[in-house]
């Protein structure tokens, strides 16, 4: 079945008329892939794109009508609409078809099941108990920010973060980088404030709830993003005989991984405070069923490596050793193992964030701020970055391939040949942009050099406005984009015994009976151990676990 938008018309055809295809295809999921998140994914533009036809203004004309309030030449031009749609999406998928990727095409028949079958359950007495509970969190949260920002009454305090100058200074002393966008008026950038800005929508659902719990006060709301999540939950089980669908964006990021909808994003739902676990330990497999949860570890380091050539850490990788530990022993020039917890800390913290290019400020507040926390000195965290780079300059190097292939991309002259980036022949670059090894591309729309700053930089055109990119940058997205790709490849071996029910960042969720559970888990876990066809000595592993439920596993 072959539809535009498939999630809507896919869970009609399932839940209301029992009808399941062999095979679900999205139109709008393989425009996202081919052309990118920021191009225009409506079936109207897409018809514009590829010059198919028009699509016609019916269903706009009929908004607000009842099936009594047409008539019946009414009916028959909004038949011939639906008719000229389907038509449309037929014409559509013959013309993204001419490349499209096979283990794309599984992709987004997993992630469509993942919705129109659903497999999970939601416990209602765990999330009514937490509902209570975050309501009186969110009292307590009121009456601190009125004492903090001299108020004298909650409504003070929602105008006061109402101000766009105001909100932006309270963020920045609390260490969250306040989000920007181009103004439509001056083309300067400005704050991304607004409830509907994409800058801003994120905030809503950082992973510190407190910082949500501020955006829920400044939009004047009753409920903060948990408390929303928390009844969306109950009402979808209510709908649904208990059943939770799992609405997953197929492309949904920049470089391709999945992305949440619906008001339910699944990929950052709370998890470290136990206090705030209750929509994770709420969500239940079927009745003798546990849920498994297998996650590639340390994905992202061991690609980051393995791309750049640093084969000494690579080896670390591969041999199973602790490169966390490795790292900090050289920085504090003694032997740190995980009995160490602080220094393993900073250890990990550096492999995992100063390979993209981040500077000691930012570094010294993720250590200050992430559990369990370490408070370093300037001098010691500018130490930190300096060892790192000095240990890693392979990594360097990387960066500096990556400002290269920026300035190309930019300024492409015809004629010029095509080259690759990295070790191995995985990442090419040409005119469109960065091509991967599924043979689709990373796409920075619009590239060109800024030079209206106090420095030139290179930006790109995204729906949040203008992002500034230089080689750190870029390589942090050839790598997700990579390590997206390797969990696919997994996706789709596991699918061939296991349903894949969710899958979050680095991490695929299955469920099986509870008499299968070990024979299950060493399937999952051995399958998301192969490496990829086109890194084979890739160095991967993972870990897994199941429960009964998922906040458990």
């Amino acid at each position: 079945m072959i539809c535009h938008n498939i999630h809507f018309d896919g869970a009609i055809l399932a839940w209301i008329f029992g009808i399941v295809p062999k095979v679900y295809i999205d139109t709008l999921s393989m425009a996202r892939a081919i052309h990118g998140t920021n191009a225009g994914g409506s079936l109207k533009a897409l018809s514009e794109r590829y010059n198919l036809g028009v699509k016609g203004t019916e269903v706009l004309d009929a908004k607000g009508k009842r099936l009594e309030d047409f008539q019946s030449h009414e009916l028959h031009q909004y038949g011939e609409y639906c008719k000229n749609d389907v038509k449309l999406t037929a014409k559509l998928f013959a013309a993204l078809n001419v490349s499209f990727p096979l283990e794309e095409f599984q992709l987004i028949d997993i992630t469509t099941r993942m919705y129109t079958e659903p497999t999970l359950t939601v416990d209602d007495g765990l999330l009514i108990t937490r509902l209570e509970d975050v309501e009186k969190e969110k009292e307590e949260l009121l009456q601190g920010l009125m004492k903090k920002l001299k108020c004298e009454t909650s409504e003070d305090v929602r105008k006061k973060l109402a101000s766009n100058n105001q909100f932006a200074d309270l963020l920045e002393e609390l260490g969250v980088t306040v989000p920007l966008k181009e103004s439509p008026a001056t083309g300067k950038l400005t704050y991304a404030l607004a409830k509907n800005d994409l800058g801003f929508i994120e905030l809503c659902e950082h992973e510190d709830s407190f910082i949500q719990e501020l955006c829920s006060v400044r939009l004047g709301t009753k409920s903060t993003m948990e408390e929303s999540r928390i009844k969306r939950f109950l009402d979808i089980g209510a709908r649904n005989k208990g059943l939770l669908p799992v609405p997953l964006r197929y492309y949904g990021a920049h470089t391709g991984r999945w992305s949440g909808q619906d008001k339910i994003n699944f990929q950052n739902l709370p998890s470290r405070d136990p206090n705030k676990r209750a929509l994770k330990n709420g969500i239940l497999p079927p009745d003798n069923h546990v849920i498994l949860n297998v996650d590639s570890s340390q994905i992202e380091a061991r690609i980051l490596v393995w791309l750049a050539g640093q084969e000494d850490v690579t080896e670390q990788f591969r041999k199973g050793e602790d490169v966390y530990s490795n790292f900090a022993s050289k920085v504090y020039n003694r032997e740190i193992t995980k009995a160490n917890k602080i220094e393993r800390f900073v250890g990990k913290t550096c492999v995992l964030g100063l390979g993209y290019g981040t500077g000691w400020k930012k570094l010294q507040h993720t250590l200050e701020t992430q559990p369990p926390g370490a408070k370093l000195p300037d001098f010691e965290c500018q130490n930190l970055v300096r060892v790192y780079r000095e240990i890693n300059h392979k990594v360097i190097d990387l960066w500096a391939e990556c400002d290269r292939a920026i300035s190309d991309i930019a300024s492409w002259q015809d004629g010029k040949t095509p080259y690759y980036i990295g070790k191995h022949n995985v990442l090419k670059v040409t005119k469109e942009g960065i091509q991967l090894p599924n043979g689709l591309y990373l796409y920075y729309p619009d590239l060109e050099k800024d030079v209206s700053g106090p420095r030139s930089e290179f930006v790109y055109k995204s729906r949040r406005g203008k992002v500034t990119v230089w080689g750190g940058s870029i390589v942090e997205n050839v790598v997700q984009a990579l390590a997206r790709i390797v969990i696919g490849e997994q996706m789709i071996a596991i699918n061939n015994k296991y349903k894949p029910i969710l899958t979050v960042h680095d991490a695929i969720v299955c469920v099986a009976p509870e008499e299968e559970k070990d024979m299950a888990l060493e399937f999952m876990m051995k399958e998301m151990s192969i490496p990829p066809k086109w890194g084979k000595d890739l160095p991967i592993t993972c870990e897994g676990g199941y429960a009964d439920n998922y906040g458990e596993c």
